[in-house]
């Protein structure tokens, strides 16, 4: 019988040992969120003399990295993010950092299709006596990527949960160790505004008891989650697992009883939130992390009865057209899961789609609701596949509505000062 404790003493390696692996011209694919590997990203600018053109392929980076920040890296590191949060949006402007446009549960198969990952860095939680870790909060991509890589290193973290589902990673799986004890980054909830709980109360209206949900990341999603809480018998199949879902859950709206598909299991592929979410999945046979191939594959997703997709977005027109992703042509965030959670809603029996956005933006100088895109916007959902919108003015059904129908829709939950304008300017487009 192997000693897996001594297998586990030879593979482990300083960070300087570990990214000597790294090459010219090689492809980096990282865990994701709560499972980015810091320790090793937070060096890997060290060796930029002796390479060029490393790709580093990641998503919802955590952290910002002298690797892909600096401008002296650049011919050096391409950060591909398929998910921009705040450093790789502000480092864009200098070449350092690239989008890379996919669909979630699309993004193993087609990435791989085009390249096969030199190196894998990732984090896992500690070994158990069978040599077992656990991938622990994000198996979005990671199995698929390591599965194809030719060296996967790992950050064993103490911090990181113990996961069921689709998690373990076998010690002869892995090439590399590397030991961290560096603390989680935390997303606690942010403290709901009245025009949020407006929001939430007018969503949570639109969900049946015994409905399973799916809930994003950020304020109005949370807010609409705290709204749920007398709801009965819901159940989870989220890409994402908040504490908004946990608090859902502590006030006894969620039961996971009446799921048709996964009964009596919260689903999801990443978890992002506080010490009291981790801890909570800590060794939870309750919650089952699988990858996001499956989650978030809509065939998948629709399997649920009385499916309910609640997200954020950043703007409509009066079509009905929805960015969640881009500002006029400047990229904000990314496609993620938002159309796949929304296709899969549609097609369940009992089905709905809800996107949340306040009305304004910039102190309410700037409508939300506009009567067209500016040039370069990114469409996220098309106008097809939008199903409920709500702002704190109302609700929006575009189900089945022609265009006339769609614009009185809009315009009713529009802010007040933006109404004339958006219907002088519906006339002016011909948009009936």
């Amino acid at each position: 019988m192997m000693d897996y404790r001594e297998l586990y003493r030879r593979k482990l390696v300083s960070v300087e040992e570990a990214l000597s692996n790294i090459k010219s011209s090689d492809e980096v694919v990282t865990a994701l969120a709560m499972c980015e590997p810091a320790t090793l990203l937070r060096s890997l600018h060290t060796i930029k003399d002796r390479v060029e053109n490393v790709s580093v392929v990641n998503a919802m980076m955590q952290y910002e990295y002298d690797f892909y920040t600096k401008p002296e890296m650049n011919g050096h590191f391409l950060l591909n993010s398929w998910f921009y949060t705040d450093g790789p949006r502000a480092a864009h402007q200098q070449g350092t950092v690239s989008y890379l446009p996919m669909q979630l549960h699309q993004m193993s198969q087609k990435r791989l299709a085009y390249r096969v990952p030199n190196v894998f860095m990732g984090c896992v939680s500690p070994m158990d006596r069978h040599g077992y870790f656990t991938l622990s909060l994000s198996t979005v991509i990671e199995k698929d990527f390591i599965e194809k890589a030719d060296i996967v290193i790992m950050e064993v973290n103490p911090r990181l949960p113990r996961t069921f589902g689709d998690t373990q990673l076998h010690i002869t799986e892995i090439d590399y160790l590397v030991e961290s004890a560096r603390e989680l980054p935390e997303y606690p909830l942010p403290i709901f505004t009245d025009k949020d709980r407006v929001i939430g109360d007018y969503a949570a209206d639109l969900v049946e008891d015994g409905s399973t949900i799916q809930i994003g990341f950020g304020g109005i999603p949370g807010a609409i989650a705290h709204s749920l809480r007398h709801k009965r018998e819901l159940g989870v199949h989220s890409e994402m697992f908040t504490d908004a879902v946990l608090n859902l859950w502590e006030s006894g709206a969620i039961t996971n009883r009446k799921k048709s598909i996964w009964k009596d299991k919260f689903i999801c592929d990443i978890a992002m939130g506080t010490r009291k979410l981790f801890d909570f999945l800590d060794d939870n046979v309750a919650v089952e992390f699988h990858r996001g191939v499956v989650v978030n594959d809509p065939a998948v997703i629709a399997r649920n009865h009385k499916m309910v997709s609640i997200n954020s977005a950043l703007q409509f027109d009066l079509t009905g057209q929805c960015t969640a992703e881009s500002v006029g042509p400047r990229l904000y965030s990314g496609t993620g899961g938002h159309k796949e959670f929304i296709n899969g809603a549609l097609d369940s029996p009992g089905g709905k789609s809800i996107l949340a956005l306040y009305s304004t933006a910039a102190n309410d100088t700037v409508s939300r609701i506009v009567p067209q895109f500016d040039a370069g916007t990114v469409v996220t959902t098309s106008r097809v596949d939008v199903d409920y919108i709500v702002t704190e003015y109302g609700v929006a059904c575009l189900r089945g509505r022609s265009v006339r129908e769609r614009v009185g829709e809009l315009i009713s939950i529009a802010h007040p000062d933006f109404r004339d304008y958006l219907q002088s300017e519906a006339s002016r487009l011909q948009l009936w």
